[in-house]
């Protein structure tokens, strides 16, 4: 694993600094347009984004207090917060977005060692310690921020954990029925193989590009039969 918990402390922060900065001041004209997701306006990403960070405050609850606190009372839960969230007005959803991610890093900030080390269980049912949290948290913001489409991209989340989510994406990807590939970051040399179906194809190219295309996102890619990938997250 090529990242520690001091790392996605840093890389949460980080993120959760881009996606408010990015959304900042924003009307219902620019919550309205559409997101980097198909189907997705703006306000369903960033409703997304608050309802996961009142979702994690769950797991840290869990974690202070030994209390079993789930992430979503179910997956419709999820949903509905999400459509929700996306018809409330543009100051409201803002709002949202911004308390939500103060309260979970204040949540963060009052675990001691003993309750970063309590296990909780994510919404993918995966048991996990509490110190995965943060990396949890990371992804979302970092990816999302990108997400938004408003001139945010890969090439500007630091490069740690663009090569840690790949990690994480080629672990989870490789467990899928799906075309092989062999990925190689050119600026770091960086390697990963992508198990599946038939000859691997040959990825090569800058870390930012090679963990977009594995995250399912716009790239500058090319290769051989380079195969499609889902969006992940």
């Amino acid at each position: 694993m090529r990242r520690t918990f001091g790392d996605t402390l840093g890389w949460s922060e980080t993120g959760t600094g881009l996606l408010l900065g990015t959304a900042a001041g924003w009307g219902e004209e620019q919550y309205l347009a559409p997101s980097g997701l198909p189907g997705w306006t703006r306000k369903h990403l960033v409703a997304h984004v608050a309802a996961n960070a009142d979702a994690l405050g769950n797991l840290v609850h869990w974690a202070a207090t030994g209390e079993k606190t789930p992430m979503y009372a179910s997956p419709q839960q999820r949903d509905a917060d999400i459509e929700a969230g996306s018809r409330k007005p543009a100051a409201e959803l803002a709002a949202w977005l911004t308390s939500s991610a103060e309260r979970l890093a204040a949540g963060i900030a009052g675990l001691d060692d003993d309750q970063w080390n309590a296990e909780v269980v994510t919404a993918q049912g995966r048991t996990v310690p509490a110190t995965e949290i943060p990396w949890l948290r990371s992804r979302e913001v970092c990816v999302h921020a990108v997400d938004l489409a408003s001139g945010v991209a890969f090439a500007d989340l630091p490069a740690g954990f663009l090569t840690a989510l790949a990690d994480d994406i080629v672990a989870k990807r490789g467990g899928a029925a799906g075309p092989a590939a062999v990925l190689v970051a050119t600026d770091t040399g960086d390697r990963w193989e992508l198990p599946g179906e038939g000859e691997p194809a040959a990825v090569e190219g800058p870390l930012a590009d090679v963990a977009a295309y594995l995250a399912g996102r716009p790239h500058s890619l090319s290769g051989r039969a380079l195969p499609a990938l889902p969006a992940w997250l």
